[in-house]
């Protein structure tokens, strides 16, 4: 009878998958830096997939020839695509520069400066973002002053 006991007790701590509070749950959840660079990291390389589909797509027009390749290529850039393109590098600059924070941390010993490898990186992606931003807008920029 004791042992019973002992294993309804066992079986009542333990805790069990909430399948309706799950996202509340996981919201609620107080995140550090590492986390936020986890989610950022999956967010990115999924926006990254979901945009080699859509190039493959954009290409398409070459399989009807010149004329509707150029039509095509025509309408992306207009600087609401422009726009997209930059937010694009953005994507890929945070991956890419999150990658090699990883590599870092994975490899070279870096856990212990984990939080200042993330923060280089963001300020090293910012920047790096900008610098594009002034490179790609700089016939726009030109035609305000």
């Amino acid at each position: 009878m004791e042992k019973d006991t002992v294993k309804e007790n066992t079986y009542h701590n333990i805790k069990t998958f909430d399948q309706k509070g799950w996202i509340r749950e996981n919201l609620d959840y107080k995140k550090d830096s590492g986390s936020w660079a986890w989610i950022f990291h999956r967010i990115t390389g999924i926006a990254l997939i979901a945009y080699l589909f859509l190039h493959v797509y954009s290409l398409s027009p070459l399989t009807q020839g010149e004329v509707a390749f150029n039509n095509k290529m025509q309408s992306f850039s207009s600087p609401f695509f422009m726009l997209v393109e930059w937010f694009l590098f953005a994507f890929v600059l945070f991956h890419s520069l999150n990658g090699i924070r990883i590599v870092i941390v994975d490899w070279a010993d870096g856990a212990k400066y984990h939080k200042q490898l993330y923060t280089l990186s963001w300020i090293i992606g910012i920047i790096l973002f900008l610098a594009m931003g002034a490179i790609m807008f700089s016939h726009e920029i030109k035609n305000l002053f």
